[in-house]
């Protein structure tokens, strides 16, 4: 890959003569470019088979307004050249999600989706969602659209297979059964009420019938009821009825499973008014493991061959593709998307573009979904942007705020305690954006808020100076709420000063009389307090916004107080991780007897060895 950026010095202002400066530098080598504005800022980034081909396209009139629009505002052009136009394609959409350059198709929500894994690292293998990096040993099964659908598959497969779902430090601790094992979720293996043997046959069909063989499964599970029926055997008969009942409603919850499609993502585009929706559906061992949709950012005159490549680029870029993409819209560069995500999954990909039978009846649903999402949504943002409207008018800004920063603290007593900031926009909630802060000042009073809230914003706009000086990301705030009266309010304000930070308006809103909703009182530096008519639907979006800013500092600050609980000072010990944490306390029974061990009693723990048995000597025995 070798960059070749002309000097800029020598290219015109700005639109296509600047562009066509630049055409007697360039080869016809694949690569990608970036067309850049003024200010340096990356307007689009896109790639081509031959560079020289695709800017000279740039530099003759005749295009969409949205690329005119683009053209003009071109000040500089950088390139890259690469060995191929596959490595081009990959390239192009890791720089449009590291840049979000504004004229480019940009997946916005692009989170990792959970799985069901079967861990192998025990003789008695756990159940259990994952989501992240496959590290662990054992089967994966998924993706899944959400959690919630994991957690309803792996309710009823508790009930069908009776395998643990407790981590191995709990199931080593037992005693006697749990609660689980006592209404039928659990085979008891962790006090030996079922064989390691058995136990694995479990596992195994539960890994078959997740595998999609799941009707075999089933006729195992009747002939194995009917011979306990015959054995009068008819309380371990009842129990195999019950698991198969359990298996069938994981086949009815899963929907539509097609019979002829045994590893796709479905994937539909429904595109209106300059705003789209891509449906995914995920089938996986000829089920359907659910749904999720998505919203790119699109221009007004962008092709749906465009917005498919984009999404599909960037939505495998950190995910593994299944064997068919079932697809509602043809794209361009066909065979550099399939050429990029077979090398990606280590095996051959293909994308499908069905116009009659059984794959096309499932992009004609999905289809279905993005169409109403997308009209769902498209209302919602409607109803948002007068609520925004309202705010403007009730604070008097100088128009709706596009960024809402909405801050809460959480503790108890002053322990543990937490800060939430929660945002909210045009289009609602931007979860990605919530940040927490543990709160770190030594100094404060426990249960002093004025000092959290001090911790809270100094932090934020320091960081925020830092990342974004000039304001042109979109990070900065055109409005904060703030959970408290004038107390709250003026500590905001002395830290907004102290940053030299003081064109950004900022509300306190207060509980009123009662504390009863729908007498909050708002207060503002230098004007006297005030309230809403009690109807009035900005007063209602106001207490959503202050409620979810709630819940999230109460949900950071149990995370906290939950994983504080578990602690133990062993945590602090270079060296000592998971597994040699609960080596140490089932060999010694607690942190406080690790402590008191000597160098001869730690050497004889498993998996610790001299050097690490010394390390956790002198951790305890320094002073």
């Amino acid at each position: 890959m070798a960059d070749q950026t002309p000097n800029t010095t020598d290219a015109p202002d700005t639109g296509y003569a600047c562009i066509q400066g630049y055409l007697r530098t360039l080869s016809g080598a694949p690569g990608v470019y970036r067309m850049l504005d003024a200010q340096a800022r990356v307007l689009y980034v896109g790639k081509a088979r031959n560079l020289k081909a695709r800017v000279s396209n740039y530099a003759r009139p005749g295009h969409s307004p949205r690329i005119e629009r683009m053209i003009r505002e071109t000040a500089s052009m950088m390139f890259l050249t690469t060995r191929t136009e596959t490595e081009a394609l990959l390239l192009e959409q890791n720089l449009i999600k590291q840049l979000k350059p504004k004229y480019n198709v940009l997946l916005r929500d692009d989170k990792s989706f959970p799985n069901i894994l079967v861990a192998k690292d025990h003789p008695f293998a756990q159940i259990k969602k994952h989501r992240g990096a496959k590290k662990e040993k054992g089967t994966y099964f998924g993706p899944f659209a959400s959690a919630g659908a994991v957690n309803r598959t792996l309710n009823q497969l508790q009930k069908a297979f009776l395998l643990r779902n407790c981590t191995d430090a709990v199931f080593d601790s037992r005693t006697r059964p749990c609660l689980l094992y006592q209404i039928k979720r659990c085979s008891g293996p962790c006090v030996g009420l079922i064989s390691e043997t058995d136990y694995a046959a479990a596992v195994k069909d539960a890994e078959r019938f997740l595998s999609g063989r799941s009707t075999r499964v089933q006729e195992e599970l009747a002939e194995q009821m009917m011979a306990a029926s015959q054995a009068m055997e008819f309380e371990r008969a009842a129990a195999l009825r019950d698991r198969i009942r359990a298996l069938t409603t994981v086949q009815g919850a899963q929907g539509i499973n097609p019979r002829g499609v045994a590893e796709a993502d479905v994937v539909a585009l429904h595109l209106e008014n300059g705003q789209a929706c891509v449906q995914v559906f995920f089938i996986r061992a000829n089920q359907n493991w659910g749904n999720r949709d998505f919203y790119p950012r699109v221009g007004e005159d962008v092709s749906a061959a465009e917005v498919m490549e984009a999404f599909l680029g960037q939505f495998y870029d950190n995910k593994e593709p299944p064997r068919q993409l079932i697809l509602s819209d043809a794209i361009e560069n066909a065979d550099l998307m399939t050429e990029a995500l077979s090398e990606k999954a280590g095996r051959k990909v293909e994308l499908l573009v069905p116009q009659r039978g059984e794959k096309a009846e499932l992009v004609s649903g999905a289809l279905r979904n993005a169409r109403e999402s997308l009209a769902r949504r498209m209302s919602e943002s409607a109803t948002q942007a007068k609520l925004l409207r309202g705010l403007a008018e009730a604070f008097d800004l100088d128009g709706p705020p596009q960024r809402i920063e909405v801050y809460d603290n959480s503790h108890i007593q002053g322990t543990n305690a937490v800060g939430g900031m929660i945002v909210a926009g045009p289009e609602g909630f931007m979860k990605n954006q919530y940040r927490k802060f543990n709160i770190r000042g030594d100094d404060l009073t426990p249960g002093d808020d004025f000092g959290m809230m001090k911790e809270v914003l100094t932090r934020r706009f320091t960081r925020l100076l830092k990342e974004d000086p000039d304001r042109d990301k979109g990070l900065w705030p055109d409005l904060l709420l703030i959970d408290g009266g004038t107390g709250q309010v003026s500590a905001v304000q002395e830290i907004m000063v102290a940053h030299g930070v003081e064109d950004i308006p900022m509300v306190g809103v207060a509980k009123g009389i009662d504390r009863d909703h729908g007498k909050e009182e708002f207060h503002r530096i230098g004007q006297r307090p005030f309230a809403l008519k009690r109807n009035d639907p900005v007063l209602y979006f106001i207490q959503r916004l202050r409620d979810e800013a709630h819940r999230f500092a109460i949900g950071s600050h149990r995370a906290k107080r939950a994983k504080a609980v578990g602690a133990t000072p062993l945590d602090d010990i270079p060296g000592v991780g998971v597994a040699r944490k609960r080596a140490l306390l089932a060999h010694f029974g607690s942190a406080k007897a690790v402590s008191r061990a000597d160098l001869a009693d730690l050497t004889a723990v498993e998996g610790v060895s001299e050097g690490l048995a010394q390390k956790i000597y002198d951790f305890f025995h320094e002073s």
